[in-house]
């Protein structure tokens, strides 16, 4: 008996294109013998839902969107008993997720690959239980992630992102917060943090492939420490033109869980998607979660 594809694409995602490549993906699963249901996002959350509701009967799950597609997929996932493996078709704007793995960025190739993959499994982080598959960030830049108009992100991609965080750098304030990092406490004032298992942060930060597994069991820790001078703003900046995250003025750690405990809640953005904060913020990464097909 053929194998079941559920097949879950936002048509609102990424720039302005022919759909025509996506009927020739859903053609190839078909090719390759799967029994097809394809299924269209009507709103946020809708991704999810289907997951958590009909996903248990499939035998595959293909999502074709952006990271947010994704995240969504991942959370209802998350849900399931028994998860099928989860494909991914990178469509949105600015696709974090799928620079990390080098997936291909054209419908067709991805899909291909998708039907070839034997699976692997990769972690899955939770912010306070909520499942995020690459990155939970606070401050500067991370506005950008959510709140750049979706027809920018059509129109521009990833200088959307851009755009929106050049103008974080006019309203730039220091974060309190004590964090946790395996053994590890910092405390003090930071610009930005982000807790990833990625080497492509919201578009702007690339952190280099040698210091990311995403299968370790272990998040990639990014501070960013408000600086104190005129010299510790030009030691920073240095640090991030160069992608030295190990360098001056910058904190960058390995760890499977964090803790961050703030005086005020603040914003946050779990894979480019906006997240309410708290005063206390627990992160953990679980280990080899979900299968992928990669």
């Amino acid at each position: 008996m053929a194998e079941s594809l559920l097949f879950i694409v936002n048509p609102r995602a990424g720039k302005t294109r022919s759909s025509a490549p996506l009927f020739e993906a859903a053609g190839l699963f078909s090719e390759a013998g799967y029994l097809i249901s394809v299924r269209q996002t009507r709103e946020r959350g809708h991704a999810a839902r289907m997951v958590r509701e009909e996903g248990g009967r499939f035998d595959r799950i293909v999502c074709c969107g952006g990271d947010g597609t994704l995240n969504e997929t991942v959370s209802g996932a998350m849900e399931l008993p028994n998860p099928p493996p989860i494909g991914y078709i990178p469509w949105g704007s600015t696709n974090d997720f799928a620079a990390s793995l080098r997936l291909p960025d054209d419908a067709a190739s991805a899909a291909r690959r998708i039907n070839e993959s034997p699976g692997r499994a990769l972690d899955v982080g939770r912010f306070c239980g909520r499942p995020f598959i690459y990155v939970a960030s606070f401050g500067a830049f991370t506005r950008a992630s959510y709140s750049a108009p979706q027809s920018s992100k059509n129109d521009l991609g990833h200088l959307a992102y851009i755009l929106e965080g050049v103008k974080d750098l006019s309203t730039l304030r220091p974060y309190r917060a004590v964090v946790t990092a395996g053994e590890e406490v910092f405390d003090g004032e930071f610009l930005f943090g982000a807790v990833t298992n990625a080497t492509s942060v919201g578009g702007l930060i690339t952190l280099p492939e040698e210091k990311v597994s995403l299968d370790d069991g272990l998040f990639e820790v990014l501070l960013i420490p408000h600086p104190r001078s005129a010299a510790g703003l030009q030691s920073l900046i240095r640090s991030l033109l160069l992608q030295d995250y190990e360098g001056a003025g910058l904190i960058f750690r390995h760890a499977a869980r964090v803790h961050i405990r703030t005086p005020e809640s603040f914003p946050w953005s779990l894979d480019g998607e906006y997240a309410p904060g708290m005063e206390e913020v627990e992160i953990v990464n679980q280990m080899r979660r979900l299968t992928f097909l990669l």
